[in-house]
């Protein structure tokens, strides 16, 4: 197995030298973008828990509060686990078999938010506790959300996607 080519950070624009163990080796130029992203999705993340549980509280009570405090928690939670395993996944970068560790955490990612979705849908079924309309306008509106913000960032981002390898 051949070891990948390591771009010489001093002469890439826009990408800073992170130290690694041994040496240097400059993070994907993409990080400060999913970090942005991990910080505003959490940003939205409380803003929606907080907005669907006073909504909640005020359409149907206090199963309305857990209501729409859960599905937004969820929704939020769900939606950082991709982003914050892609930002997470780029540390490995130095490795030589880093494509197989960065696909390895991702697709584990999808796993444990598919697994923790269904368990979670089937621990709040029928709850009488909780209002589940207001549980599934949260969670969809969150989503919603986050996608637009996801969006936002990637358009506004500066990645280039040519690389001058040696």
């Amino acid at each position: 197995m051949s070891t990948p080519v390591q771009p010489d950070a001093q002469n890439t624009p826009g990408v800073e030298p992170t130290t690694y163990g041994d040496g240097e080796y400059p993070m994907p130029s993409s990080q400060p973008m999913l970090l942005r992203g991990v910080r505003w999705g959490a940003i939205v993340t409380v803003v929606a828990m907080v907005a669907f549980a006073v909504i909640g509280y005020f359409v149907s009570g206090s199963t309305g509060l857990f209501g729409g405090l859960i599905g937004a928690a969820i929704g939020g939670v769900l939606l950082l686990i991709t982003v914050g395993s892609i930002a997470f996944a780029n540390r490995f970068v130095q490795s030589p078999v880093y494509l197989q560790i960065f696909m390895g955490i991702v697709m584990g990612a999808w796993v444990f938010k598919l697994i923790g979705f269904v368990v979670a849908a089937l621990l709040l079924r029928d709850q009488p506790w909780l209002d589940p309309k207001l549980l599934f306008i949260a969670l969809v509106a969150t989503v919603l959300a986050s996608i637009i913000i996801d969006v936002i960032i990637v358009a506004k981002a500066r990645v280039p996607y040519v690389a001058d390898l040696p």
